[in-house]
């Protein structure tokens, strides 16, 4: 990959670490989605995306820890079921022609997610899931990061909210943590695809990517989050999906 647009695509990906760390999450799927907006192969996305992954959520699970915006109880059962599944679906590597439609899927869920009402706020420090259907929701969510290269926080956040299983303030520390264990099993799981990792490119991008995890992720755990956020970062998602989905063929 030439310099300059290692470069250009390390700007962006800045600005995407901002965003998403300011509301607990890596970034994997604005990641994948500047990637695909600059037709970036398939093979050289997905671990791309879980080292910066890695990278962003190893600084806001801190930031967020730090600031007592974290449970434990809460993140347990699903990382149980995550982590190994993360791992398995890390080996598999599907071909451009089933990553794509995949991977347009998952950001198009995802900017319906940022798109739709923010759930009620909840403060209840005490709250925790419920063991069981955590342990079912866990287990999708790692095998899904691990085919496509996202850390699952943008599953795991609504998840959260809805079911009144975090507080507010907890949900976003939970979620870099989850996002942080199912990135480094997805990418433990591509061992073998050592090659395609661009490692040129990443001492460009995991710098930037170190910086807006951590302006954002402070900024994230002292104020309220703004939808105007959550509304850029989804228009983001959408181009993206659109554009995977127009060149399935290539």
């Amino acid at each position: 990959m030439a310099l300059d647009l290692a470069l250009v695509i390390g700007v962006l990906i800045l600005a995407s670490a901002v965003l998403y760390s300011s509301v607990g999450h890596g970034g994997g799927s604005g990641y994948l989605a500047i990637m695909a907006l600059f037709a970036v192969s398939p093979e050289v996305m997905r671990p791309a995306a879980l080292v910066l992954n890695i990278a962003v959520a190893s600084v806001a699970t801190w930031t967020y820890y730090r600031r007592g915006a974290f449970s434990w109880a809460v993140l347990w059962p699903f990382a149980l079921t995550a982590v190994p599944l993360a791992f398995i679906g890390g080996q598999v590597t599907l071909p451009g022609i089933y990553y794509k439609p995949l991977l347009a899927v998952v950001l198009l869920y995802s900017a319906f997610y940022l798109f739709s009402p923010r759930s009620v706020p909840n403060d209840d420090p005490e709250l925790q899931p419920t063991v069981a259907p955590a342990l079912a929701a866990g287990g999708g969510m790692g095998l899904l990061a691990g085919l496509t290269g996202i850390g699952g926080g943008i599953f795991l956040s609504p998840l959260l909210l809805f079911k009144g299983w975090s507080s507010t303030l907890k949900t976003s520390g939970v979620a870099s943590a989850f996002i942080l264990l199912n990135s480094s099993a997805g990418l433990a799981g591509q061992a073998s695809s050592v090659s395609a990792v661009p490692w040129v490119a990443l001492t460009v991008w995991v710098p930037l990517a170190l910086a807006g995890g951590y302006v954002g992720s402070r900024y994230g755990s002292r104020v309220t989050r703004t939808k105007v956020i959550y509304r850029l970062l989804a228009v983001v998602l959408v181009i993206a999906a659109a554009k995977l989905l127009l060149t399935l063929s290539d």
